[in-house]
């Protein structure tokens, strides 16, 4: 494995992936950071949309509780980006289950942990549980955290039930459509150092104003809601947190986003959790924006520390 962009000691190889029905060659990206000595095994994190692995801090945090901690920038996103790709787009959100698959064959059977932890943010938490789901009889991962998990769309309801109904159809004739240019910048400007946040990344593969939305990925993610909302059979633990209040459809920056998750309706993360599986485990964090891990220091820190303390007692020697 070369260094990784993040520098020492951080790894990173390239998984090699099956090409799209439409001829495009595909990769995902597997950067790891070791911990000194990994007793307690390992933790695979799944990034959001609009977004790759750049999160040091976290990395550092499960390394010094004894995790080696691995991260995927999926097909199509961040370090995985090739020349002519759309960036982040799918039809079908099951493709991103072979990349998955890959980096849990790595850390099992070339890095030889027993124990994995599957880690994932938003489109991330969408993505890992319906995995998670899928290969629930095969023993890969022992436990699932969401942080803020996509499991609804944070519209009104005729948008949600009509809308969504015209873009199915939409999106299977016209998978490229733009249906939106791309959303506000608010939520990018409480994260990034270059306006109110304290955070450095590449705005090229995370920007403010994010990528187009096209019908074909939105009728992915839609299939993917529905498939939460009928019930998921997740037969490990699964810990779901989420910001207790939002702040939705703010067009400009204001203190107060802050403190909120303003992408997604923490109510309908809420109500949704319990379909995940048998067990589920679920956490609201005051004044976290919708990646606790990028909240301010203490909202952040309180995150991690309840993913902690949950692990410790799910996971027990």
């Amino acid at each position: 494995m070369d260094v990784d962009i993040l520098g020492e000691p951080y790894r990173v190889r390239t998984l090699p992936l099956s090409p799209t029905q439409d001829g495009d060659d595909v990769v995902a990206t597997l950067v790891h950071r070791p911990a000194e000595e990994a007793a307690r095994g390992a933790v695979l994190y799944v990034h959001g949309w609009c977004d790759y692995f750049f999160q040091d801090h976290v990395a550092r945090h499960f390394a010094d509780q004894g995790y080696d901690f691995y991260a995927l920038d999926l097909r199509r996103y961040g370090r995985s980006i090739r020349p002519g790709q759309l960036p982040t787009f799918t039809t079908d959100l099951t493709e991103y289950f072979e990349e998955i698959d890959a980096a849990v064959a790595v850390i099992r059977n070339e890095h030889g942990h027993r124990r994995v932890v599957l880690l994932a943010h938003s489109t991330g938490g969408l993505i890992a549980p319906l995995w998670a789901h899928e290969h629930r009889a095969a023993d890969l991962v022992d436990a699932v955290v969401l942080n803020s998990p996509w499991l609804d769309l944070a519209e009104p309801w005729l948008t949600r039930t009509v809308g969504t109904a015209v873009n199915n159809v939409v999106g299977r004739f016209a998978p490229k459509l733009v249906v939106k240019p791309g959303l506000p910048p608010t939520y990018g400007h409480s994260l990034s150092s270059e306006h109110h946040g304290e955070w450095t990344y590449d705005n090229a593969w995370k920007p403010s104003e994010h990528f187009p939305v096209r019908a074909g990925w939105l009728r992915a993610i839609r299939l993917g809601h529905a498939q939460v909302h009928r019930g998921l059979d997740i037969r490990v633990p699964v810990l779901v947190e989420h910001s207790t209040r939002s702040l939705l459809h703010r067009a400009k920056w204001e203190p107060a986003v802050m403190t909120a998750d303003t992408v997604l309706d923490v109510e309908q993360i809420a109500r949704w959790a319990p379909k995940l599986g048998r067990n589920v485990t679920t956490v609201p964090i005051a004044d976290g924006m919708h990646d606790l891990f990028l909240s301010a220091e203490p909202v952040r820190d309180k995150a991690l520390a309840e993913i902690d303390s949950w692990l410790a007692e799910r996971l027990a020697p």
